[in-house]
């Protein structure tokens, strides 16, 4: 995509993603967020009709920023164990930043929020098929595939709900590894015939 394809939208999203990145969002007001960027507050209600319009915006491009990177380990020449790993360490510093902003926009779209509805989707189901793709790849069966699949997503989310929440990058570390040596012993299983 040129500059020139840029809508003022995307423009303005992107500017709130790198402010956010540098400043962290916690209690900031729309008129401050909008000082921050640049902007007044009427230029966001425009385009994201409120702050939590403009902060599901962020948390849905996250998500799919995260899902790209996804997208690279799955086509690149790395091993997939050392891809995974490189991958957790993306996703960590995303969650660093990030990650209140995630689970607290979340809970908003359990809450049925209207301005969080699009997040259902996007924190779930679209990260099932890549993630079930790389469980295939890897060996699982078709059964077992998005079984695990499923399984790997919600762990990995308590994993950063854990580190937000006791800062401890070492036990969540610990925590990871033991679930990727789980599911490399499920795929050896497998790949030798026995039971899954």
């Amino acid at each position: 995509m040129t500059p020139k394809d840029v809508t003022p939208k995307e423009r303005w999203l992107a500017q709130a993603i790198e402010y956010f990145a540098a400043h962290g969002v916690g209690d900031a007001s729309l008129r401050s967020i909008a000082a921050g960027l640049g902007t007044s507050h009427r230029v966001l209600i425009h385009h994201f009709g409120s702050r939590e319009g403009l902060l599901a915006e962020v948390v849905r491009t996250v998500e799919a920023q995260q899902r790209a990177a996804l997208a690279d380990l799955v086509t690149d020449d790395v091993p997939l164990g050392e891809s995974r790993l490189r991958f957790w360490d993306k996703v960590v510093e995303a969650t660093l930043i990030y990650g209140r902003l995630f689970f607290e926009l979340s809970a908003h779209a359990m809450q049925d929020r209207p301005y969080a509805r699009g997040l259902r989707n996007d924190l779930v189901a679209v990260w099932l098929p890549p993630l079930t793709e790389i469980c295939l790849r890897s060996g699982l069966g078709p059964e077992e595939a998005p079984v695990y699949a499923r399984l790997s997503l919600a762990a990995t989310r308590g994993l950063l709900f854990d580190l937000l929440l006791t800062g401890d990058r070492k036990g969540v570390d610990e925590a990871l590894l033991l679930l990727d040596r789980l599911y490399l012993e499920l795929v050896g299983r497998r790949a030798a015939g026995g039971p899954p």
